[in-house]
Parts: structure tokens; C-alpha cells; sequence
């Protein structure tokens, strides 16, 4: 084995090891999600090396380096103001969803027009529209981090993937009897799987297009889905109030969380999915270990539904969007505590995200306004102004660098 260099991933810190073993490239992730401002960097390096044998006395100071930059990445406590810097006339009908391409060049927009648009961030250029679908395009996602495809959910009951390049269809999923409102390429990359309102989940095959599977288990619309880190599991959130675990390679239903007693808006896994947090109009958020599939805790102070919810980063903080107007971030590493409110939006929080170095928290608002606010103490640090109707999605690029807010008034605005 022979080491060819080191490689940074900012959020969450971790080092990659690229190398060499039997003419074959190979990369080994190091995950440091405990890397802070009073990390020793010199004492991190040995304790690398110590553990990897492919690493020796000649790079040490080529990996103390590296890890210094990682360390004022990722601990640059300095509040960035956004400005607008450009405003995109998307769609003539209804934006529905946006997402970010993982290095946050380009974004998608799905639309009630039944198309979906790529967009250039840095020029505000559309580059391509994705044309086909017979209905709304409730769902669009990049398969990140490679990019180079996009998936898009539709009213039509079908799901499309298409080049991200030249906007050619690659495959179009049949199968559903309802709309596709959610879909999710698996870490495995060559497969995806559809959430619809048929109650159903649909695992497909990307190049072909051909069903694989359907997860049958629940009662009512299937409005959620999120793979693990190995794409060997998948968790379903829907109305019925419950959070599915489901084999992928079997298609079986290993585990049912069963608790809520309202319809769910969202559920995710924490960064190495350990835990399983979802979010309910019943006006809470729980907790889960997903090994024991047990409920560690209930999340309760909103005074209305918990409309949306994210983990950062490291997994150890919850943030929760409620119909009450507020946002909150909870510790989830020991005590479950409330660590911050964020008050002061006019309508209720329908999205929430935090930075990808946790210090702000991103809240997006019917009150017309986005907000960021510290994550520490709960303060309003901006207000994100210039929409005419609800802001319904908010999000923060890989870096941190660029917010992207989406409205009801057609536009997306991009926030430097």
C-alpha cells in the first residue's frame, strides 16, 4: 500500500486517505466529528498515524498541516451576512421543492408548470429545463455527490432520471397508482426509490428503470424516505403517524415505530444513523435508537405541529419548525434538552436547516421572511427579506458560502 495524498471533508470534518493497493485506488474515511477550536492538532496527527500504519514520520507535516485547515473550517465562529445576489424568475407556476448539487454550483427547481429547471448559481443562468412529466413536479433531488443525474417525482405517478448535463431522460419508473412525492437516489447509486401517496414505497433500478421492489406496510400516504449511510436500509415517514424500517435488499419490513398520534411531516437519520428523529402534527419530535427501534425520548414545547425537522452535521443537535412560529434546537447526546428557541417569525416555520458548521440555524417562513439565528443562543442574526408570498424551502450549499430560499411567489432567491 502506498498513500497518494490526503483529502479534507469539511462538514462533517473528517480525512480521507487515498492510496494505493494492488494497482487498485482506494480512499478510507477518518471521521473527526469531535475536531474543535481546542483540539490538539500535533496529538490528532499521532493518533492518526498510530492507527494507520500507511501513514509515516515523512507526511507528518503535510498532515498536521491538513488538519489545521480543517480546523479553521470548520471552526470559524465569524456570523456571514447574506446578501441577495440574484433572484431567479423560475417558473410561471408554483415553485414545489429546490435542491442543491453537492458542491452547491447548481440547484433544481420542480415546479406545478410540470417541469423541472437547472439552474447555474454564480450566473443565475438557467441551464437546462427538464421536460415530460404530465403533472406537477413535486420532487427533485441530484444524486450527490457525483451529480451527474437527477431525479424527479411527479403528479403523474411516475419518477424520471435524467442527465444532469444534457437534460436527457435516462429512465422513467412506472408503477405507482398515486403521486410520486418523494424520491431518493440509494448511496449504492445504482438504485432509487419512490414515496407516493398510494401508501407505498418503490425501489427501482437507475439505468433501466425496472421495479424491484415495493414496501408495503403502511396505511396512508408515504411522505418521507431517506436511506442509511450503506443504502442496505431505508426509513418511511407517513400520515399514518408511523416511521418504517425496511431491508432493501429484501424489500421486508424489519421494524415499525409506532408512537405518534397524528400524521408525520418528516423523519430522518442522524450522520451515522444511529438515531432516527420524526416529526409529527402532533405538535412533538421523537427520538429513536435504531437498533433497539425504541423511542428515547419525546420532544414536547411546541404549542402547534412540528412541521419540519434536521439534525446537524454531527448528529448531536435537533433542530424543530412548528406552526407556532418558532424553531427550536435540542441536545441529543445525553439529556434531551431544549438548548435554544428562535422566536420572532409573524406565521408559522414550515422548513428548518442548520450551516454545515452548526453555528446558524435557517428557518423559512409563511411570514414571507427567511431567518438565520444563532445556534447557541437562539438569536435572530438576519432576516432574509424581498419574497411576496410564503417561503416554503430554505437551504444552505456544501460550504455554507450561498442560501437559497424558495417562495410561492415563483421565485428562488440566492442569498452570498
Amino acid at each position: 500500500m502506498k498513500l497518494l495524498k490526503f483529502l479534507l471533508r469539511y462538514f462533517p470534518p473528517g480525512l480521507a486517505l487515498e492510496y494505493t493497493q494492488g494497482g487498485d485506488v482506494k480512499t478510507k474515511m477518518i471521521d473527526l466529528l469531535d475536531l474543535s477550536a481546542e483540539t490538539n492538532v500535533r496529538t490528532l496527527a499521532e493518533s492518526i498515524k498510530a492507527a494507520e500504519p500507511i501513514i509515516t514520520e515523512g507526511v507528518m507535516d503535510q498532515l498536521v498541516e491538513t488538519l489545521q485547515k480543517l480546523q479553521a473550517k470548520v471552526c470559524d465562529t465569524n456570523t456571514k451576512r447574506y446578501y441577495k445576489y440574484k433572484s431567479l424568475q423560475t417558473h410561471l407556476l408554483p415553485v414545489t421543492n429546490i435542491a442543491f448539487d453537492k458542491l452547491g454550483k447548481r440547484c433544481l427547481t420542480g415546479s406545478y408548470d410540470r417541469t423541472c429547471k437547472v439552474w447555474d448559481i454564480d450566473s443565475g443562468a438557467e441551464l437546462l429545463t427538464l421536460e415530460g412529466h404530465k403533472n406537477v413536479v413535486y420532487a427533485v433531488s441530484f444524486n450527490n455527490p457525483i451529480a451527474d443525474q437527477i431525479v424527479t417525482g411527479s403528479f403523474d405517478k411516475t419518477a424520471r432520471v435524467w442527465c444532469s448535463q444534457t437534460g436527457h431522460c435516462l429512465a422513467t419508473m412506472w408503477g405507482h397508482d398515486a403521486e410520486v412525492v418523494v424520491v431518493k437516489f440509494s448511496p449504492a447509486r445504482c438504485k432509487l426509490a419512490t414515496g407516493s401517496i398510494d401508501a407505498t414505497s418503490k425501489i427501482f433500478h437507475v439505468e433501466t428503470g425496472q421495479e424491484l421492489g415495493t414496501l408495503r406496510g403502511h396505511t396512508a400516504e408515504v411522505i418521507a424516505l431517506h436511506y442509511n449511510d450503506d443504502g442496505n436500509q431505508i426509513i418511511s415517514g407517513s400520515f399514518d403517524g408511523t416511521v418504517n424500517i425496511w431491508d432493501t435488499r429484501t424489500f421486508a419490513l424489519t421494524s415499525s415505530l409506532t408512537g405518534h398520534r397524528a400524521e408525520l411531516s418528516n423523519c430522518l437519520y442522524n450522520y451515522d444513523c444511529s438515531l432516527i428523529a420524526s416529526s409529527s402534527m402532533d405538535k412533538t419530535a421523537k427520538v429513536w435508537d435504531t437498533r433497539t427501534s425504541s423511542c428515547l425520548t419525546t420532544l414536547s414545547g411546541h404549542d402547534d405541529e412540528v412541521l419540519d425537522l434536521a439534525f446537524d452535521n454531527n448528529g448531536k443537535r435537533l433542530a424543530t419548525a412548528s406552526g407556532d412560529a418558532t424553531a427550536r434546537i435540542w441536545d441529543i447526546t445525553s439529556n434531551f434538552q431544549q438548548l435554544a428557541l428562535m422566536a420572532g417569525h409573524r406565521e408559522e416555520v414550515s422548513k428548518v436547516c442548520f450551516s454545515p458548521n452548526g453555528h446558524q440555524l435557517l428557518t423559512a417562513s409563511l411570514d414571507r421572511t427567511a431567518r438565520l439565528w444563532s445556534a447557541n443562543d437562539g438569536s435572530c442574526l438576519q432576516q432574509l427579506k424581498g419574497h411576496t408570498d410564503d417561503v416554503f424551502a430554505c437551504a444552505f450549499s456544501y460550504t455554507g458560502d450561498t442560501v437559497i430560499t424558495a417562495s410561492k411567489d415563483n421565485t428562488c432567491t440566492i442569498w452570498r
